[in-house]
């Protein structure tokens, strides 16, 4: 069996809205490189941050 990684070894980007780091999830291994927000709830208040 595969050896598992460990979540300091996955990447991570810093959420525009929040400002808070968060890291890779499987949900998002085909569209890591689209993915901007940590989450849905960050998602729905960028309008408030001034971005798109």
């Amino acid at each position: 069996m595969a050896r598992q990684r460990s979540k300091s070894d996955l990447p991570t980007k810093i959420c525009p809205v929040c400002g808070l780091p968060f890291t890779w999830r499987k949900k998002w291994a085909n569209c890591w490189d689209e993915v901007k927000y940590c989450s849905e709830r960050c998602r729905r208040r960028r309008s408030q941050t001034g971005e798109d």
